[in-house]
């Protein structure tokens, strides 16, 4: 998983997803990161029409990034890839803005609350 800039911020989010993932999520624009290597995906069975398809690596578990499920696509379009960023190397992070979206409150529309303050990494 190559994202081709830093990112602005990250988000590690409260829902109960994105917490069994242990993911702190990068958002880009899809065609800027490459995804090589196989994926194996997770839509979460609690929402009708899930916005967002986690992928994982099938030999070790690990929660790779998200991409937009069609349902979410057809009302947005492709205009969104979620990488999480608790993979790369904590160097890498220094001095991006971490924030805590209140995904537990969150109806899937509109702007997140937030739980807490932000702080740099």
């Amino acid at each position: 998983m190559t994202p081709a800039r830093r990112p602005e911020y990250i988000n590690a989010c409260n829902c109960s997803l994105c917490r069994k993932s242990g993911a702190w999520w990068a958002y880009f624009h899809p065609d800027e990161v490459a995804v090589a290597g196989e994926t194996a995906g997770y839509c979460r069975a609690d929402k009708p029409e899930p916005n967002a398809e986690v992928r994982f690596c099938p030999r070790c578990g690990a929660t790779t990034h998200f991409v937009l499920t069609a349902a979410a696509v057809a009302k947005h379009g492709n205009t969104m890839l979620g990488v999480n960023m608790a993979l790369a190397d904590e160097r890498d992070l220094a001095g991006l803005e971490l924030r805590y979206p209140d995904g537990q409150a969150w109806q899937g529309e509109g702007a997140f609350g937030y739980v807490k303050a932000a702080w740099r990494l």
